[in-house]
């Protein structure tokens, strides 16, 4: 599938490949929607490659006693697998700088009002507001007609 071109982005993540595949993500894209990819930053340094306007937002844990919490209340993994992913951590986290936003999930309800702030925010930028609302804006800025008479 890699060698097909089937994949958005992908990369090697906790020893494991990991991709989304492009049918999902492009029609999307073409038709103007919003799309939310919960990737590494291997894939999303693919993604900005390929949509250099995307928004990127990193996610930290508050700490990394709270990120083997998380991990083990899961109850996912196995002993092996946490112990792997815990040691990639710090290297993957150091990566944050790569990306437009940070957010810390030390309150799942606050780092979802913050995630929202974002969305908000990116659909307001002037470029995006330019392209959604060119005829208002149009409008907005002709001339106005000269009085009769």
């Amino acid at each position: 599938m890699v060698a097909a071109g089937d994949f958005f982005e992908h990369a090697r993540v906790h020893g494991d490949w990991k991709g989304t595949a492009r049918q999902s993500v492009e029609p999307q894209l073409a038709a103007g929607h919003d799309v939310l990819l919960e990737i590494d930053w291997q894939g999303a340094e693919q993604v900005r490659a390929k949509v250099p306007d995307a928004v990127s937002v990193f996610i930290l844990p508050p700490s990394r006693e709270a990120l083997e919490q998380r991990m083990r209340r899961r109850g996912q993994d196995s002993e092996e697998v946490i112990a792997r992913r815990l040691a990639a951590a710090r290297e993957e986290m150091s990566h944050y700088d790569a990306f437009d936003y940070v957010v810390i999930n030390e309150d799942f309800a606050t780092a979802v009002d913050e995630m929202c702030a974002i969305f908000t925010a990116s659909r307001l930028r002037r470029e995006v507001q330019a392209a959604r609302r060119a005829t208002l804006i149009a409008t907005l800025l002709d001339e106005p007609a000269e009085p009769a008479g």
